[in-house]
C-alpha cells in the first residue's frame, strides 16, 4: 500500500480533477447563448458544444480504464490532465464552430482518460478502509460542488468576462495538477510483462459505445427510429457483440468477464446507471425552473443550488459512519431512498414560487446523492485485483454516462407525450412547464427506488465490524 508523505497534496489535485470535470459539464450551460450568437451557430448545430464532449467521453471510457492499468494510473493521470487542459486552450481561443467543438471533443476524451485514472488513484494512494473511505467522500463531493458551481462561475464569467473564460479557467488548474502529479501522486499499474492491448477488442468496444452514445444523442432529435440515427444503434449493438464474443475468445480480454462473477462491479454499474438516470437529471430541470419558470438570472440561478452544494459535504461525512453501521448495501439504499423523498418534495414547486421553496428538497437530494455516489465506487471496487482497478472504474462510470443519455430521453419522451405536442420544452408556458418539470421528479423518484431494489438484490452483504475498521485505519 502507498507511504506517500504528501497524501494531503494527493487528494487535493485528485478531488480538483473531480471538481473540473463536474465544473465543466454545466458551467457551459449558461455560456452557450452568448458562444453561440458569437460563432454564428444554429439551434442544431450548438447542440454539439455538449454532445461532443458527451460522444468522447462515454466511447473512450472503457479504453481509458484499461490504459490506465496497463501505462501507468499517474502517467495516464498526466496525459489526461494536459489533453483536457488543451482542449480547454483551444475553446478559449476557438474563433470557428469546428474549433470549438473539436475542443469540447477533446475536453471529453481528456475527461474519459482522466475519470479512471483518478478513482484508481484513490484506491492506491489511500488505504483501504475509512481512510480511503473518506478520500472517496472528499472527492465524490467535489462532483456536486462543481456542478453547483458551474452554473453560478458560469453566469459570471459570461457575463464579466466573456463565454471564453468558462474554458480558460481550466488551464492554470490543469498545468497546476500535471506539476505536481510526479512528485505527490504514487504510481500504480499491472505488473511488468501484461501489456497486451487487445486491439480487436478495444476498436469494437469503443466504435460501438460511440456509436450508441451518438444515437441516444440524436434520436430525441431526430426520432427515435428515424434513418438518419437507427443504423448507428444497430451497428453498436453488433459491435458490442462482436466484442464480447472477441473478449470470451482473446488471452488477454480488455475485460475480464471473470470480474463480474461477484455481485458489487454489476450492481455497482447498474447502481450508477440508476443514479445518473434519477440523481443527474436534477441539474436540468431545476435549472429550467429557476430561469424559465422564475425567471431567475444566471447567477441568481446559480445561487440557488448552494443549498445542494453544502448538504453533499454533510452527506460525505455521513459515509464512514452509514458503511460502518448499515454496511454498502444500506448506504446506497438510504441515499437512493433520501433521492425519492427529495424528488417527491420538488414536485410541490410553484410556478409562482420562490428559491425558497427548493430548499428542503434539494438538501434532503444533497445528501442522498453523496451517499450513493461514493459508495457506488467502494462497492464496485471490492473485490477486484489492483491490475484492474481501473477498467472496474472504467465500467462504473460508463454505466453512469450511458444511464444519464437514457433517463433524459426517457423522461423527454414522457413528457412530450403527455403534452401531445413537438414544443420544446423551453417554448412552453411558466405553468406548463412547471407541470411537466413536475413530471420529471417523478419520474426520477420512481427511478431512484429501482435503485433500492438493486443495492438489496445485487450489493447485499455483511456490513463491515467496527473493530475491524478501526484497525484498518490505523494501517
Amino acid at each position: 500500500m502507498n507511504a506517500t508523505k504528501h497524501k494531503g497534496l494527493a487528494l487535493l489535485i485528485l478531488a480538483v480533477s473531480q471538481l473540473v470535470m463536474a465544473l465543466d459539464y454545466t458551467i457551459i450551460f449558461v455560456a452557450m447563448p452568448s458562444l453561440g450568437s458569437d460563432l454564428g451557430f444554429s439551434a442544431n448545430h450548438l447542440q454539439w458544444v455538449v454532445s461532443a464532449y458527451s460522444l468522447a467521453f462515454g466511447g473512450f471510457l472503457l479504453i481509458g480504464g484499461r490504459l490506465s492499468d496497463l501505462m501507468g494510473r499517474r502517467r495516464m493521470f498526466i496525459i489526461a490532465m494536459a489533453l483536457f487542459g488543451l482542449g480547454s486552450l483551444m475553446g478559449g481561443l476557438a474563433e470557428s464552430q469546428l474549433m470549438l467543438i473539436a475542443a469540447r471533443g477533446l475536453q471529453g476524451l481528456g475527461g474519459a482518460l482522466l475519470s479512471p485514472a483518478t478513482l484508481s488513484l484513490i484506491m492506491s494512494n489511500f488505504n483501504e478502509g475509512p481512510e480511503r473511505n473518506r478520500a472517496m467522500g472528499i472527492w465524490a463531493s467535489m462532483g456536486g460542488v462543481g456542478m453547483s458551481l458551474g452554473l453560478l462561475l458560469g453566469g459570471a464569467l459570461t457575463s464579466y468576462v466573456g463565454w471564453e473564460a468558462t474554458f480558460l479557467v481550466n488551464v492554470p488548474i490543469s498545468l497546476l495538477a500535471v506539476i505536481l502529479a510526479p512528485f505527490v501522486l504514487t504510481e500504480s499499474k499491472a505488473p511488468a510483462g501484461a501489456k497486451h492491448y487487445d486491439a480487436a477488442g478495444t476498436l469494437s468496444v469503443t466504435a460501438g459505445l460511440l456509436s450508441v452514445v451518438y444515437y441516444l444523442i440524436q434520436a430525441p432529435v431526430e426520432g427515435w427510429v428515424s434513418a438518419s440515427v437507427l443504423p448507428f444503434a444497430l451497428t453498436g449493438v453488433l459491435l458490442l457483440a462482436a466484442f464480447i464474443a472477441i473478449e470470451k475468445r482473446t488471452k488477454e480480454p480488455l475485460i475480464s468477464f471473470r470480474m463480474f462473477r461477484g455481485r458489487n462491479l454489476t450492481g455497482a454499474a447498474l447502481t450508477a446507471f440508476l443514479f445518473s438516470a434519477s440523481f443527474g437529471s436534477l441539474y436540468y430541470f431545476l435549472t429550467l425552473y429557476t430561469q424559465d419558470v422564475l425567471h431567475y438570472s444566471a447567477i441568481q440561478s446559480g445561487f440557488s443550488f448552494l443549498p445542494l452544494t453544502l448538504s453533499a459535504f454533510v452527506g460525505a461525512k455521513l459515509i464512514n459512519t452509514m458503511l460502518a453501521k448499515v454496511g454498502v448495501a444500506g448506504t446506497i439504499a438510504a441515499g437512493m431512498g433520501l433521492g425519492a423523498a427529495g424528488f417527491l418534495m420538488l414536485t410541490g414547486l410553484s410556478a409562482s414560487g420562490s428559491a425558497w421553496s427548493i430548499i428542503p428538497g434539494t438538501v434532503i437530494i444533497g445528501i442522498g446523492q453523496a451517499l450513493v455516489f461514493t459508495t457506488m465506487f467502494i462497492a464496485g471496487s471490492a473485490g477486484i485485483e489492483p491490475n484492474e482497478q481501473g477498467i472496474a472504474s472504467a465500467l462504473i462510470s460508463t454505466g453512469q454516462q450511458i444511464g444519464g443519455a437514457i433517463g433524459l430521453a426517457v423522461i423527454m419522451a414522457i413528457i412530450s407525450a403527455s403534452l401531445g405536442t413537438g414544443s420544446t420544452l423551453e417554448h412552453l408556458q411558466p405553468a406548463a412547464l412547471n407541470s411537466a418539470i413536475h413530471t420529471a421528479f417523478l419520474i426520477s423518484a420512481a427511478t431512484t427506488l429501482l435503485g433500492i431494489l438493486v443495492a438489496f438484490l445485487a450489493l447485499k452483504q455483511p456490513k463491515p465490524k467496527l473493530d475491524e475498521i478501526k484497525v484498518t485505519a490505523a494501517h
